[in-house]
């Protein structure tokens, strides 16, 4: 997967793409561990409400989902190795997962603003 730099509210993170349609289902499963600031973006082929789950996932994970501005709509944490859906609040161009509770211990929160998802590859 290609590895991009992005900011939320001056916090870098280095983000593994997941652009395409394998990635985007395979996602972060079966990872042992995420390093502090870094993460896994990924890009929706179109902005609507999409949803988040952990099946196969052992790292408890935050999840941030953003619109086409990259303005956050909304986050939730979610545990590992769970079905529960963990849905945008509306139309999400992207969702963003790093380690749990990474966005509370930032201070990150609905409305904050993500930036470099301009230099993303562009969906397959």
């Amino acid at each position: 997967m290609p590895v991009r730099q992005i900011e939320v509210d001056g916090n870098r993170i280095i983000v593994e793409v997941a652009h395409t349609d394998a990635t985007r289902e395979s996602g972060l499963m079966h990872r042992r561990s995420l390093a502090e600031d870094h993460g896994m973006l990924f890009v929706f082929t179109e902005p609507e409400r999409h949803s988040m789950w952990m099946m196969n996932t052992i790292i408890p994970l935050s999840v941030a989902f953003l619109d086409e501005d990259g303005i956050i709509l909304n986050i939730s944490d979610m545990m590992p190795n769970t079905v529960t859906p963990h849905r945008s609040a509306g139309a999400a161009k992207y969702a963003l997962e790093v380690n749990l509770g990474w966005f509370k211990k930032r201070k990150v929160q609905a409305g904050s603003r993500v930036t470099g998802l301009k230099k993303m590859p562009a969906v397959e």
